[in-house]
């Protein structure tokens, strides 16, 4: 999908200098909000503006000052949910003869 949004000439011509400028200035402010707003996970938005990896996405984000909430509720969530997969993902022990 497309999105054309309207700048005041100011500010284009303050982002001409880079052909890219505009659109990476726009993806990024929509993958900042997505993530301080919680519609968006990290995954999804370091995606678009082409963030290599979850330690630059974090970088990213505090650069911008957008800060996870991590929390030790949503750790033990994870170890959870990762460990009832590994049982569902392995074939059960076999008994000894």
């Amino acid at each position: 999908m497309g999105v054309q949004p309207e700048i005041t000439e100011d500010l284009a011509n303050r982002l001409a200098n880079d052909p890219d400028g505009v659109t990476r200035a726009a993806l990024e402010g929509v993958a900042l909000e997505g993530v301080r707003s919680g519609k968006f996970t990290v995954s999804q938005t370091r995606r678009p503006p082409g963030i290599g990896s979850r330690y630059e996405m974090d970088g990213f984000l505090k650069a911008h000052g957008v800060f996870l909430d991590l929390r030790l509720e949503g750790d033990r969530k994870d170890s959870e949910t990762a460990l009832a997969f590994s049982r569902w993902r392995s074939p059960p022990p076999r008994p000894h003869a």
